[in-house]
């Protein structure tokens, strides 16, 4: 039996950009004589024989748990293998998004993660242990249940898979919409291999990373990889316009002694606006502070077992995303804010993960899969932006309450899963895989939400603190998959998942203010809002239990028309658990059932692929999450299941080698998201009082409207040469993303809440030369173009996140 593992320990960090594979759309089906996707069998992996160079080299997926030929898996799957990675400096998940077809990624601020959306289905609340992902991240196959892991650095992967369509029958928790699998490189027995860069940018970035293989003897090997990124923060401080001390006393004269009447026990006296607290030095919002490392361990003793284990730390001292005003205020800077919170970010995490693989016969293999991870993080971040400056200690313009700040004290969270797989291996008439999966989480957090009037010498407006020291999910799961191959060209595939899910939520309580004559101080790390004499009392406590089961499942049918073009049909059906929200109460799952049809070809002996889905899909019961106010002033955050949601869509990839030095790669998605019903409510944005019965904060019916983060169409085109120099390889590229309007929330209110149609284009241009170094240069957003991610009226004025402006760089490595 022959196992198909690429020579990873031989590869670059960033590998030569002719050696760039953009493999595009799969399928998810086990090929006949398919083999086990081991620890070393990347999602995409070049073939070891030497390539044709007028050919698209052969890609190797693992979205089916085995390694298989791309162009005979069919699923829709996007593979970016190391060299893709690198010309097109992926750094986060926000960074592929533009690289795969219907996906895309939203930064959130308050707590500086990034949430996703794929074909048109996603949840922005997805950003705390609070809500679950509709896409679900994995790293070396193990489920990385927060969103602040799947945000970590992507570095020293040997590639990405991006599968589109319910995974969940295979891939498990949370995957109701795809999966991203990233695959890191693992050590080599007998390779000195290795490979460092250092980088530069404007923003003042600097990068580093670098990668070492290193044999310890014929049945041993290890690998370390490093990297630090930085850059300064995009956001520049706004000096304040400070009222004249007449025009303050004419705002807060007023209102000092209506307070000053109702707390006579507690008056309040004028104060002149202090200019120091606003923030004009230290770090920027949206700068970059990240650093990681990566120990990875393989012991092969024999052919037919083999282990692999690394550890891996992530530190981030970065800041979070900053909401900027859509129109800024006359004179100022578009980057900029008026900033009253310093920003922060402190995140680290700690994650091991072990995969062994045992070939125990000819025609049975066994694989256990297990990973840890634990993190802790703190940030600071200030909600209101500057939207409304104030106009008096005490007061702000628009009738807003001026100071918001939004502060996680403290985040926590541990993780542990298993899985153990057994699998048929060889060539057979029925492939077949069954499985076990057991996961633990044990999350924490408390968040503060301190809202003054005018500033943080004003009184308090409202403020809470909420905290759940202790919330647990524990979920297990059987599944198993298997193909009929009835004969060389015809193949039928059927799988199923039975999933049990338990989530309690112990101990956690909402805290908010309730005692006016308390002293008027926002909220802090010092405070004990469970204790007494800080004002606040305890109105709602979230202790709870909810339980919930699923059997979901798949039915394929593939055709091998001949060795160059397959087409494939499936049904499959994706789930999210139901769970607890504020109080206690509890939310529904949430499924999906997803028709789909595809095709795969090559043509022109191996120099164009093509790879086409069409998809429909019924979403039933969104879990739609949002901050809101109820009747009596208390807030929280509210989960309600929508009807649901029909989408359909086409996606579209091609790669191609025009000549042996021209390439040309382009994806293309049509997505048509509509909500059905829903009556949705949130804090972030200005709503009428709602008229639906049962409901007391302000809200809206968004039924029939667009999903957010969903553009009619969106493509991306891609074009690379290479000149061949006498001593090295010359080779400029550009990539173009292009795509229509798209809508920013649920509740589709106007230009303000889209993104309009735009163009945004990355150049590069990198030379390789002979001796093993390289110099790449990179601009990336060359058109400057403002593109929101987000948008929130809820101080008044229009405030939106964006994407980076326009950067750029050079990078220079060597390999050895």
């Amino acid at each position: 039996m022959n196992v198909h593992v690429p020579q990873s320990g031989k590869r670059l960090l960033l590998s030569p950009i002719s050696m760039a594979i953009l493999a595009l759309v799969a399928g998810t089906n086990v090929a006949h004589a398919a083999e086990p996707a081991d620890a070393q069998a990347a999602a995409v992996a070049e073939q070891a024989t030497p390539a044709d160079a007028s050919k698209i080299t052969e890609v190797y997926v693992t979205a089916t748990k085995r390694s298989t030929s791309l162009q005979k898996t069919p699923v829709a799957v996007t593979a970016l293998n190391s060299a893709a990675l690198d010309d097109n400096h992926v750094q986060t998940i926000q960074d592929v998004v533009n690289l795969v077809p219907g996906f895309s990624a939203t930064g959130q601020g308050d707590h500086g993660v990034i949430t996703m959306t794929m074909r048109g289905i996603g949840n922005d609340s997805a950003k705390t242990e609070y809500a679950d992902p509709e896409v679900a991240t994995f790293v070396d196959g193990i489920y990385s249940p927060r969103p602040e892991g799947a945000t970590a650095l992507l570095f020293d992967l040997e590639a990405i898979e991006v599968l589109r369509g319910p995974q969940g029958t295979l891939w498990g928790r949370n995957s109701t919409v795809g999966a991203v699998n990233m695959q890191t490189v693992k050590p080599e027995i007998g390779s000195n291999a290795g490979s460092f860069e250092l980088g530069y940018g404007n923003y003042t970035r600097l990068g580093a990373r670098g990668a070492f293989n290193i044999p310890i003897n014929d049945t041993m090997a290890l690998r370390v990889a490093v990297v630090h990124e930085q850059h300064d923060g995009y956001v520049a401080y706004q000096q304040p316009s400070l009222p004249t001390l007449a025009q303050q006393h004419a705002a807060a004269d007023p209102v000092i002694a209506a307070w000053n009447t109702a707390h006579p026990g507690n008056p309040i006296g004028f104060q002149p606006l202090n200019q120091n607290l606003y923030v004009q030095g230290g770090p920027k919002y949206n700068a970059q502070d990240q650093s990681a490392a990566r120990l990875s361990f393989l012991w092969q003793p024999s052919a037919n077992l083999k282990w692999n284990i690394s550890y891996e730390h992530y530190a981030d001292r970065g800041t979070p995303n900053m909401n900027l005003l859509q129109q800024q205020r006359p004179g100022q800077d578009f980057w900029s804010a008026l900033i009253d919170t310093a920003p922060s970010v402190k995140r680290d995490s700690h994650s091991v993960r072990s995969r062994v693989d045992y070939q125990i016969n000819n025609d049975v293999a066994l694989a256990y899969i297990a990973g840890y991870s634990r993190f802790n993080g703190s940030s600071t971040f200030d909600q209101d932006g500057g939207a409304n400056p104030a106009t008096s200690f005490t007061t702000a313009g628009a009738g807003s309450s001026g100071y918001q700040a939004n502060n996680t004290v403290w985040s926590k969270y541990k993780n542990y899963s298993h899985e153990l797989e057994i699998m048929s291996t060889g060539k057979r008439d029925v492939d077949w895989l069954l499985g076990l999966y057991y996961a633990n989480e044990d999350n924490g957090i408390r968040f503060d939400i301190p809202i003054m009037n005018g500033t943080e010498q004003g009184t308090v407006s409202w403020q809470g603190s909420f905290i759940q020291p202790k919330e647990t999910v524990d979920s297990t799961a059987a599944f198993g998959q298997a193909t009929w191959n009835a004969n060389d060209q015809l193949h039928l595939t059927g799988g199923f998942r039975y999933t049990s899910d338990e989530r309690k939520n112990i101990g956690g309580t909402n805290n908010g203010w309730s005692n006016l004559d308390a002293p008027q101080i926002p909220v802090n790390p010092s405070m004990n809002p469970l204790g007494g004499g800080t004002g606040f009392s305890t109105y709602q406590h979230n202790d709870g239990v909810y339980k919930d089961h699923k059997l979901t499942g798949l039915a394929r049918v593939s055709y091998d028309i001949d060795k160059n073009n397959m087409v494939f049909a499936s049904v499959s059906t994706g789930y999210k658990s139901g769970g607890l929200q504020d109080g206690g109460v509890p939310y529904g799952s949430e499924s999906l059932t997803n028709y789909e049809i595809g095709s795969k070809s090559t043509f022109l002996g191996g120099a164009v692929r093509m790879n086409n889905s069409a998809y429909y899909e019924k979403f039933k019961d969104f879990q739609f999450s949002a901050p809101v106010t109820y009747a009596d002033g208390t807030r929280g955050l509210a989960t309600s299941n929508a009807e649901g949601a029909r989408v359909w869509g086409v996606e579209t990839e091609i790669a191609a080698k025009i000549t042996r030095e021209d390439r040309v790669q382009f994806t293309a998605a049509y997505t048509n998201a509509k909500l059905k019903h829903l009556v949705g409510g949130s804090n972030d944005y200005v709503l009428p009082a709602c008229t639906a019965p049962g409901i007391t904060n302000p809200c809206l019916d968004v039924s029939g409207n667009t999903m957010p983060h969903s553009p009619k169409f969106s493509a991306q085109l891609m074009y690379q040469h290479s000149f061949a120099l006498a001593d090295g390889t010359l080779i400029p590229r550009i990539s173009a993303h292009y795509e229509t309007a798209s809508w920013l929330s649920v509740f589709n209110l106007g230009e303000p809440d889209r993104q309009k149609a735009y163009t945004r284009t990355d150049l590069g241009l990198r030379y390789d030369a002979n001796a093993k170094w390289y110099f790449d240069a990179f601009i990336r957003n060359a058109e400057d173009a403002k593109i929101k991610t987000s948008a929130m009226n809820a101080n008044g004025p229009w405030q939106a996140q964006y994407l980076p402006p326009r950067t750029f760089g050079i990078n220079v490595g060597r390999s050895f």
